[in-house]
């Protein structure tokens, strides 16, 4: 290692790393060294280092291996392995979370974010005794779980102690997300300090090659250094001329070659098995091969060996990969079997290096790598499990198996990794490797997922999922994994198809299952086929599912558990779930899940009254969909973009997306796409006031008098078609739809569907039932829809109207205005504000900023200056209802803070009573 001042031409970048090392202590942070290879990244980090020491700072250390980049936490392992025995210090969650990901224990895989908190958990510990840098090379080649991890610890450094430093190569994708994060650009040396470096390490070149070596080196200390080594004779000037193209970038490459093809042969054999396993554990270098044969490789520079850390490190990338480049195939496999046999301690990189080492079909390897595929996939680490999978795949014999396999890959690639336009290739291989008529379920799977997102063949899918199951040797069996997930794949071919007759098949499949239905599969079976009709059992079974999201890390269970809350009024309570899914796409993992999530939120935050939210992440699943090809995703991320287009009054856009829906879905059978347009245009026809044509949209979802079945779409229009009846003179149509909810008890659905089903019987009653209207409108839940809660008492205002109570109309009409003018809803303000100047206020009076009794009660509470946690203690209620009451109650006070609450509510005139 080079010693801090002997670093030519670096007084600059030493520095201001004087000054990162020196505040560890104080401030912590991160600083990531990007420059092209060989610029010197490494060894300004070695510089760092001996600082670091100098001032008793504890250093850990990793290194990024391609070799190992698709063997999960294998970088964060290495960072942490002088310190593993302190993790059972730890909290019990902490250390059980470090753990599991460690591969030290056997347990449900953590997320990204909880290993994260408990890296931060163990750094803490550390930092008692003394500061701690953690010094990271070669980021790019992190393995992914590593690399989004440490990418989350490096942003949350600041003022604990500790300090990352990492090194990566510009412009080389990586799985560390440096954003937010200090970058130091090394740049080439200059020509004094490239001259200064080549005279200083190598005096006697002549002067014609080391202009030469200038001239081309251009500045890369790497190059200078070791270009020299590779010219062997030519350094004296006495062999001949200078190679007409010297090595730089990849040309440098050859030079490590040449070094080390200098090395002995039990040497580079050593070499070969330390470059394969890539941990720098010189331990088991060590007990698989003679470790003293690593001297000559020491003495010319190809690395480094730290006895007392048992840590072996190459000196640069490009050498480690000149290793393998000069190996043979067959050395290659060798080398892989021996790594293998001394590995039975950690069966997941055993098994990896086993199947290396196979070169024939070998169907038990190719069980076993499989296996190794699936535990990646159940810790998030799905590009990973996809590598392994087409691993598997090779050394599967021809067949079923190997079908199989590359379907789950494509599947997999599709669903999770955003791979979507790379599945037609694997799905071909499969079909290829299967012989005669069928195949595999996973192919079956596989191709409708294809299907539905690229023709959008709803027939075609749901017949191809049908026929390969029904020809299942035991359909019924409910342990079998890809059964399970062609029959959640059948369940969403189901849906967007829309149709009654395609649910059938798919309910004959579920009543099959033995010994018992997974459980999420049976909760979406009956709360997202058709929920209108869930039983109270399958509702309490839902919300102990959405209880059960709090510890959740899979992000296909947190969807599927969104979907079964979605036409429910859950979604509130899977928010904080559901964001752990988005954040996970957007760190390089499930990207199928974060689009969904993402609509799943927009569509909470679309009903809860928070709309500009609601736009912001639709827009981000919609770019999601674009970018990746999924077109059948899509709509229902336009399906919001549109009816937040229709209830905000635009003129064009509800228009344009209810044609597109219809246009692509006519064709393709897929129904709900229809539907969804259909819905846009009921509500952009309900705000121009134009109720014959919202009538006529609203009946295409669910007719009047009928809650239509299997036709979830049916509970989110129903307000719409009795209010579009009513006033349109068709009385009768709107009792029926409201006795049709009442005869199927729609109202203990929800709060929300309590709601508009309690307040629509009151409002279609011949003699108006105002005491139970006024007690139904009243009741504290009913802030949580604002939308539909506005809705309703610009109806009842409107009656109270036109029967003379004009002080209750306008009591109802103001709380509506102020609604829907905090919502920027402009025409459903407009048709309020009709009503106001009906009641005799002038269009341009102040409208009545009307708070509920709770909503007074809060915001009394918070102007004596109580925390949202104090108020919901003293009121029975959820911290978080009580948030949500103030965002509502702010804009209808025109306040922003609440400081300004005092003074707002001494302005408010007492509720009418």
């Amino acid at each position: 290692m080079e010693a801090w001042g002997e670093l030519v031409g670096r007084t600059a970048e030493l520095d201001q790393l004087s000054r990162f090392v020196a505040g560890i202590g104080q401030h912590g942070g991160a600083l990531l060294l990007s420059g092209d290879a060989g610029v010197g990244k490494s060894a300004l980090a070695e510089a760092a280092v001996g600082q670091a020491l100098a001032d008793d700072v504890r250093v850990l250390r990793a290194a990024g291996a391609q070799f190992e980049a698709d063997i999960t936490y294998a970088s964060l392992h290495q960072l942490l392995q002088t310190c593993l025995a302190e993790i059972d210090s730890l909290s019990p969650r902490h250390a059980g979370t470090l753990n599991v990901a460690l591969g030290l224990a056997d347990g449900p895989p953590p997320a990204p974010l909880m290993v994260a908190g408990a890296v931060l958990a163990l750094l803490v510990q550390l930092t008692a005794e003394r500061p701690v840098l953690l010094v990271v090379d070669d980021v790019p080649w992190l393995d992914r779980a590593s690399g989004l991890v440490l990418g989350m610890v490096a942003r949350r450094l600041v003022g604990k102690g500790s300090a990352l430093l990492g090194a990566a190569r510009t412009g080389e994708a990586s799985f560390f997300d440096h954003s937010d994060l200090a970058v130091e650009q090394i740049q080439p040396l200059p020509d004094d300090a490239a001259a200064e470096l080549l005279l200083a390490r190598y005096p006697a070149l002549a002067p014609r090659v080391r202009r030469r070596l200038l001239a081309d080196a251009q500045g890369n200390p790497l190059a200078l250094l070791e270009l020299p080594v590779a010219l062997g004779d030519h350094l004296a000037g006495v062999a001949g001329s200078v190679p007409a193209v010297l090595p730089l970038g990849r040309r440098l490459q050859a030079a490590f070659t040449s070094r080390i093809k200098g090395l002995p042969d039990s040497t580079y054999r050593v070499l070969l098995l330390a470059a394969l396993d890539g941990t720098g554990d010189l331990r088991l270098i060590r007990r698989v091969a003679d470790g003293d044969g690593l001297a000559p490789a020491e003495r010319a520079s190809v690395i480094r060996v730290d006895n007392s850390a048992e840590r072996l490190v190459f000196r640069h990338p490009l050498m480690r990969s000149a290793v393998v480049d000069l190996s043979t195939s067959s050395q290659r496999r060798a080398a892989h079997g021996v790594l293998a046999q001394h590995l039975a301690d950690q069966p997941e990189r055993r098994i990896w290096h086993l199947a290396e080492a196979t070169t024939e079909p070998d169907e038990e390897v190719a069980a076993l790598l499989q296996g190794v595929a699936h535990a990646n996939l159940r810790r998030g680490d799905s590009v990973g499990a996809v590598t392994q999978l087409l691993r598997a795949a090779e050394l599967s014999p021809t067949g079923g198996a190997r079908s199989g396999r590359l379907a789950e890959a494509a599947y997999l690639g599709s669903i999770v990794t955003g791979d979507l336009r790379d599945a037609p290739r694997l799905l071909d291989a499969a079909r290829q490797s299967h012989q005669g008529a069928g195949g595999p379920l996973s192919l079956a799977v596989a191709g409708a997922y294809q299907l539905l997102h690229s023709d959008g063949d709803i027939d075609t899918a749901h017949r191809l999922l049908v026929d390969a199951i029904n020809d299942l040797d035991d359909p019924g069996d409910a342990h079998n994994k890809v059964l399970i997930e062609a029959l959640y794949t059948l369940l969403m071919i189901c849906f967007f198809g829309g149709r009654p007759t395609l649910w059938p098949p798919y309910e004959a499949a579920i009543a099959r299952l033995k010994p018992r239905v997974p459980e999420l599969l049976g909760i979406l079976s009956k709360t997202f086929s058709d929920p209108a009709r869930a039983s109270q059992r399958a509702l309490a079974q839902l919300d102990a599912s959405i209880a059960g999201l709090t510890e959740q890390v899979s992000p296909a269970r947190i969807i599927r558990t969104g979907i079964a809350a979605a036409y429910l009024d859950r979604l509130a309570d899977c928010r904080d779930a559901l964001y752990r899914a988005v954040q996970h796409g957007r760190e390089g993992g499930a990207i199928t899940s974060a689009i969904e999530a993402l609509f799943l939120l927009g569509q909470d935050s679309f009903h809860t009254g928070q709309w500009d939210q609601a736009q912001q992440l639709v827009h981000e699943g919609l770019q999601l969909c674009d970018k990746h090809g999924y077109r059948l995703l899509s709509w229902p991320g336009l399906l919001i973009t549109g009816l937040l287009a229709a209830a905000r009054g635009d003129p064009l856009t509800p228009g344009t997306i209810a044609q597109q829906m219809n246009v692509w879905a006519g064709p393709r059978r897929a129904r709900t796409p229809q539907l969804y347009a259909a819905h846009i245009q009921t509500l952009d026809a309900l705000g121009r006031s134009d109720f014959e044509a919202a009538f006529t949209q609203a009946s295409l979802i669910s007719p009047a008098g009928v809650i239509a079945p299997y036709c979830p779409h049916a509970l989110w229009v129903f307000l719409d078609l009795v209010e579009a009846a009513m006033l349109t003179g068709r009385h009768a149509e709107a009792v029926a739809h409201v006795k049709a909810a009442q005869t199927i008890g729609l109202e203990s659905q929800s709060d929300r569907l309590r709601l508009v089903v309690l307040t629509t019987a009151a409002i279609t009653e011949t003699d108006v039932d105002d005491d139970r209207l006024e007690a139904a409108i009243a009741s504290p839940t009913n802030d949580r829809w604002p939308f539909d809660l506005a809705r309703i008492q610009l109806t009842y205002g409107a009656h109270l109207r036109r029967t003379k109570n004009t002080s209750r109309a306008r009591h109802h009409l103001a709380a509506a205005s102020a609604t829907f003018q905090r919502l920027n809803a402009r025409p459903w303000t407009t048709r309020t504000e009709n009503e106001l100047r009906a009641t005799g206020i002038p269009h341009d009076s102040p409208v009545d900023a009307t708070l509920t009794t709770q909503q007074r009660q809060i915001a009394e509470l918070a102007a004596a200056g109580l925390t949202n946690k104090q108020i919901a203690e003293r009121l029975v209620l959820s911290p978080r209802t009580v948030s949500t009451h103030l965002y509502q109650i702010f804009p209808k006070l025109g306040i922003t803070t609440r400081a300004a609450l005092r003074d707002a509510l001494d302005r408010l005139p007492h509720p009418l009573d």
